[in-house]
């Protein structure tokens, strides 16, 4: 039986493109159909009534009709505005971010109902908790499960052995940690203290209620952020855009990053 010509479905808006003179491209990630695109008619205009329910990181209800290349936005009504994450731009630029990395993995058309729920899960506490790099974290290692590059924590991705509490190293090429001995054939890896690796095993096997719980210093902190990045990096073959502009803001507010 053929798609009926009118849907709806719940969305968070991920991405907005400009097209003529008063409409735009919107990239929706929903529950049910993954991530797709649909064309809001006049919805820059001044006076538009779907605008303020069809921004950036809006959790609304959409309806559609279907279009021969693209859907077209028919009518919408917000269920989370996040105003939170709007009014202030460090949180701005950490939920952009957030979205930039769904939108890069994430398949057009294609059901991943985890993924979304770790997007709107994410974003609650973006708005509200106080350790937005923690936030970040969990949400980075949880997309990276739910999209099929889940890194290896717990053993060597070379001799398979059970890592030992000490120095162990990450390594983006290989997907996931080298003992000490397997580290010194590779170049481009990323030492990781016990402590560092202890959470991200935590982050990796744990929900966000457990994870929330930890309390990270300045120290492992960086560490996180550096090993994360340069997998992230990695996998998608240039720079996140949204990640280079956080480290540049924290450079602005005096917080120290790694060079990676």
């Amino acid at each position: 039986m053929s798609n009926p010509r009118n849907y709806q479905t719940e969305a968070i808006i991920i991405k907005g493109v400009k097209l003529g003179e008063a409409d735009r491209i919107l990239t929706l990630y929903t529950p049910h159909l993954g991530k797709i695109q649909a064309v809001a008619k006049g919805v820059r205009r001044p006076r538009s009534k779907m605008a303020g329910h069809l921004e950036l990181l809006t959790y609304s209800q959409v309806w559609l009709a279907r279009g021969r290349n693209l859907d077209t936005i028919t009518g919408c009504q917000t269920i989370n505005s996040f105003l939170q994450l709007k009014s202030d731009l460090w949180l701005t630029s950490c939920a952009l971010y957030v979205t930039e990395l769904v939108n890069q993995f994430a398949a057009e058309h294609i059901e991943n109902y985890p993924l979304f729920q770790l997007l709107l899960k994410t974003l609650e506490p973006l708005c509200k908790d106080k350790d937005k790099e923690l936030v970040l974290r969990y949400f980075e290692i949880n997309l990276l499960n739910q999209v099929g590059y889940r890194p290896q924590f717990k053993h060597c991705v070379a001799c398979n052995k059970a890592l030992q509490p000490a120095t162990n190293s990450f390594c983006s090429a290989a997907g996931g940690m080298l003992c000490p001995n397997c580290t010194q054939h590779e170049f481009l890896t990323y030492p990781l203290s016990v402590n560092a690796l202890k959470v991200l095993r935590l982050l990796q096997d744990s929900d966000y209620a457990t994870s929330s719980r930890l309390k990270l210093n300045s120290s492992i902190s960086k560490e996180l952020e550096g090993v994360m990045y340069d997998y992230l990096r990695y996998l998608l073959e240039r720079e996140v855009k949204s990640a280079t502009w956080l480290l540049t803001l924290k450079e602005q507010k005096g917080m120290l990053v790694p060079n990676k």
